[in-house]
């Protein structure tokens, strides 16, 4: 069995950083929940983290999500917005566009928004936290999200992806701040 601080300590290094990530908590024989946790701001600050596979690059600062329906009652795109921008209003034209491939954009003119996300928890006991919905509420919130997708969205061959975009301001501000963290080479 491989033991890195073992390795470390053999080679002379030292570990002087610390890291989330599957194997560095769990062993290869054990199974891991595999999702991403990615920090979006520190001290206020927003962060973005740069890749060169454009689908690991963090969409930076605290954000609002809204889910926009069409004329038929489905929902068309979710849209994220910077966390103090306004909510998206029904009958107002949006421009949604995706975080980071210029040329997909589109107008949408939503018939019903709904905000996605709440914050049971601030983060702080100073604040007032709310009550969690049950499991049983949760559950039926879901199985009902799931009932007002289009059926090609659910279907279990080649099902149409469904559009998650953000706002024109926070899409300026991702690539505003992709530009000024991005390092720049220099040639000689």
């Amino acid at each position: 069995m491989f033991q890195p601080f073992l390795f470390f300590e053999m080679k002379g290094h030292e570990v002087d950083a610390f890291g989330i990530g599957t194997y560095l908590v769990t062993c290869y024989a054990q199974a891991a929940l595999g999702c991403v946790f990615k920090l979006v701001e520190i001290n206020k600050q927003p962060r973005i983290k740069l890749s060169e596979d454009v689908s690991k690059v963090s969409i930076p600062c605290k954000k609002r999500s809204y889910r926009l329906y069409g004329k038929e009652g489905y929902p068309l795109v979710d849209i994220m917005t910077g966390e103090n921008e306004p909510p998206p209003k029904v009958g107002e034209r949006i421009l949604c566009r995706h975080p980071f491939n210029e040329s997909k954009r589109a107008y949408v003119v939503p018939q019903k928004v709904e905000e996605l996300l709440k914050c049971y928890w601030p983060g702080s006991s100073d604040k007032r936290r709310e009550d969690l919905p049950t499991l049983k509420d949760t559950r039926e919130r879901c199985i009902k999200q799931l009932e007002q997708m289009r059926p090609d969205h659910m279907r279990r061959l080649n099902p149409t992806p469904y559009k998650v975009s953000v706002s024109a301001k926070l899409y300026d501000f991702i690539h505003f701040l992709w530009l000024n963290e991005a390092p720049v080479g220099e040639l000689q």
